[in-house]
Formats: C-alpha cells, sequence, structure tokens
C-alpha cells in the first residue's frame, strides 16, 4: 500500500473551507449594499472626500485654548487633531492599511486648510461659512444619489455609517490597485 499524503489532504480541506469574512469586510459590504447604481456611486466618490473635508474643515476651526508650552504650534494642535486621533484609531481597529491611506488623506486635508485660512487672512472667502456650504452642497448631492439609488439615506439608518463613508471608498482605491486592506 503506497503512503498516504496528509498534506495533500489537509490542502484539501483548507480549499473546502469557507472562508469567513472579517469584521471590517462585513462592515463595508454593509454599506456597498446603498450603492449599487453606478450613479449613486460615482456621486458618492466626490461627495464623500467633500463632505470628510468639509467636517475636518469646520472642526478645525472650532476655538480652542492657547496652550503656552506649544509655541508657534499652537495652532495646530486643536479639536480637529482629537477627531483625526479618533478616526485613525477607529480604522486601525478595523484595518491598518486603510487606516494608514487614511491619515495620508487627513494630512492633506490639513495641509489644505490651512492653505485656506491663510487665504482667508488675506482676503478669501471665511473658511468656516465655505466648510458649511461644502458639506450642506455634497450631502444634498447624496440625498440625490439616494433618491436614484431608491433607498433612504444611510446616516438614517445608524450613525456608524458617518465613519464608514471614507473607509468604503478606500477600500475600493485599495481593491482597484491590487492593496489588500
Amino acid at each position: 500500500m503506497p503512503p498516504r499524503n496528509d498534506s495533500f489532504l489537509i490542502l484539501l480541506s483548507m480549499k473546502t473551507q469557507k472562508t469567513e469574512k472579517r469584521p471590517v469586510d462585513m462592515l463595508i459590504d454593509e454599506y456597498a449594499q446603498f450603492h449599487q447604481k453606478p450613479v449613486n456611486r460615482y456621486i458618492n466618490f466626490v461627495c464623500i472626500p467633500l463632505i470628510t473635508f468639509s467636517i475636518v474643515g469646520f472642526v478645525w476651526c472650532i476655538p480652542f485654548p492657547h496652550l503656552g508650552f506649544l509655541g508657534s504650534y499652537n495652532g495646530y494642535l486643536n479639536w480637529a487633531s482629537f477627531l483625526i486621533a479618533f478616526v485613525i484609531y477607529y480604522y486601525m481597529k478595523r484595518s491598518p492599511i486603510i487606516s494608514y491611506v487614511m491619515l495620508i488623506v487627513l494630512f492633506a486635508f490639513t495641509y489644505a486648510i490651512i492653505q485656506l485660512q491663510a487665504w482667508q487672512k488675506t482676503g478669501g472667502p471665511i473658511f468656516p461659512q465655505l466648510c458649511v456650504v461644502v458639506f450642506v452642497t455634497a450631502n444634498i448631492a447624496q440625498l440625490i444619489g439616494y433618491r436614484i439609488e431608491g433607498k433612504k439615506p444611510t446616516m438614517m439608518e445608524s450613525f456608524k455609517f458617518v465613519l464608514l463613508e471614507p473607509m468604503w471608498l478606500l477600500s475600493l482605491v485599495l481593491k482597484r490597485f491590487g492593496v489588500k486592506y
């Protein structure tokens, strides 16, 4: 009788077992159910970054106490710093790769916020008002997308979807580039 090849049996059993989805995949799939039509997806590809930027920008503008030990960096530690830390922590618990990408995106947003605030000081638009206009406009566009989709807005379903919107978008981008998150 020929010797048994246990490694072949183990490999065969591994291929026949169902792989369980990770919690991050279940969350993203749950959110993706609200975005099946291509038009709604395109609307969200534009609106999600705008909404995220406007939220971070508006929170950045909330007055923060002056801390003398920060010196010239006093304007860079503010309420948005805590929001960014919370978001990155939340994403890190779900997917470290997505949290790293989101951190890079948020760095770009904060750079743009600092530049827009400098522009405001030289006569540009009032930044908090700009954030409110962008937020309202992008949310109206998202509501139009949900109307096209024929579903109620995700924020009515659960507040967790507000945090999942950027995660969903980043997961699609990472999948597009073949990056496993």
